[in-house]
């Protein structure tokens, strides 16, 4: 009866735990290219004297559904999107280098590039200032320029240009800040491969259905470990009094 308990026990605590990356998933379905999490389940053996027949239910390492989202277009000329794989750099909280698909893009206070969230975009040199009073155009290649407002085209100064990559996807791990970093924590390099799409925001890549599915079908899931432990208490209680007799 203890290795049905242990089983019931793991597997339900297994089960909350995707519950919430489902929930997670469902909760960042409007979040501009947000990449859904995934989990599965494994049994493994417990390892030690007296405990060969033993086995617990865990969770995966979480991994990543790296698919494209829908490109909506909204005319708006800082809002891109990567075409295909690729990646744009940014700085965390920290000041490290990070990757993001969000493109809804803004100035600061103090001109420099950003995302909606307020993470600096780090161009081929560094952040990308802008001089107050411009109009802002973005390349395919992720080059930023600017024209003074109400002068012609044939004034542009080039700021800079967006850092795009665009590493192996196994080399990727995700943060807690939905930030994706490479695991050796060092930059990756810029790929003059991937290309932005200008007016256009990539949505988040969470199936609704599916994860509406998911969650019933976890929550099924607990409650059938709950009835499992339920019923090995009762053949417990019911053994202690056939040995009492």
């Amino acid at each position: 009866m203890d290795r049905a308990i242990y089983i019931a026990m793991t597997g339900a605590r297994e089960v909350t735990r995707q519950q919430a990356a489902v929930a997670h998933n469902l909760a960042n379905l409007s979040t501009t290219g947000f990449k859904s999490e995934m989990n599965v389940f494994r049994a493994l053996p417990v390892v030690g004297e007296g405990a060969p027949t033993r086995a617990f239910v865990l969770a995966t390492t979480p991994t990543t559904d790296y698919s494209s989202g829908v490109l909506q277009a909204t005319g708006r000329n800082l809002d891109v999107a990567v075409n295909g794989p690729g990646w744009i750099a940014v700085r965390d909280a920290s000041g490290q280098e990070a990757y993001t698909r969000m493109g809804d893009l803004q100035t600061s206070a103090n001109s420099v590039l950003q995302t909606g969230t307020g993470l600096t975009v780090q161009g081929d040199g560094g952040p990308i200032a802008i001089p107050p009073d411009q109009q802002i155009l973005i390349g395919k290649d992720g080059t930023v320029s600017s024209v003074p407002v109400g002068q012609n085209q044939n004034t542009v100064t080039i700021a800079g240009r967006i850092k795009l990559v665009n590493p192996p996807e196994p080399d990727l791990v995700r943060g807690d800040d939905g930030l994706f970093r490479l695991k050796s924590g060092q930059p990756a390099p810029a790929d003059g491969n991937v290309t932005l799409a200008v007016g256009v925001l990539e949505t988040s890549n969470v199936n609704p259905t599916d994860a509406l599915v998911r969650m019933i079908s976890l929550g099924r899931q607990f409650d059938m470990q709950m009835r499992v432990l339920n019923a090995a208490n009762e053949d417990h209680k019911n053994a202690d009094k056939i040995i009492a007799k």
